[in-house]
């Protein structure tokens, strides 16, 4: 699809209909199990159930009012400023168009407007997920720490950062 065609818009509020967009985007990528599904939709629920109070905040990127992909993010409990990103994912046949940077970028941007300066990703040392570090390390993420064996044996938690610069 020609780029100028290709349009995007942007919605923080979380609907009740973004369960079946959740479930099909992430079974959609094929990296992640049925566990790991289960998650995505625990966190869309716990943001329905009790709104802002649940720490899980979503950015929505919507094509011809379509779910194209999101991300899920909140503050690290007990942290001043530090963040995690829990999900990022983007509809398997919309993948390389630039959709998961963009809505990095600008859930990025909603973190910073609410104070927060670093942001955490973790991810698997499998191979099939050299491609996301790469994604990653490209929107300017380093590794930061490394537990190996964490999700089965050869299968290794990575963390990385990626930290506001420092205020003058």
């Amino acid at each position: 699809m020609p780029e100028q065609e290709f349009s995007l818009s942007y919605r923080k509020e979380v609907r009740a209909t973004d369960r079946e967009a959740i479930g099909e985007i992430v079974a959609s990528s094929g990296y992640f199990s049925a566990a790991e599904r289960e998650i995505a939709l625990e966190l869309l629920e716990e943001r329905l159930a009790q709104g802002e109070k649940s720490g899980y905040h979503f950015l929505f990127a919507e094509q011809a009012g379509r779910v194209a992909g999101y991300t899920c993010f909140g503050p690290i409990p007990g942290s001043l400023y530090s963040y995690d990103l829990y999900w990022i994912a983007v509809q398997e046949k919309l993948r390389h168009r630039r959709i998961g940077g963009q809505l990095l970028a600008r859930s990025e941007e909603l973190i910073s407007g609410r104070g927060g300066q670093r942001i955490y990703v973790e991810t698997s040392s499998r191979p099939q997920y050299n491609p996301t570090l790469a994604f990653y390390r490209g929107c300017g993420y380093r590794e930061v720490a490394f537990l190996e064996d964490f999700y089965a044996p050869g299968d290794g938690k990575i963390i990385l950062l990626k930290a506001a610069a420092p205020s003058p």
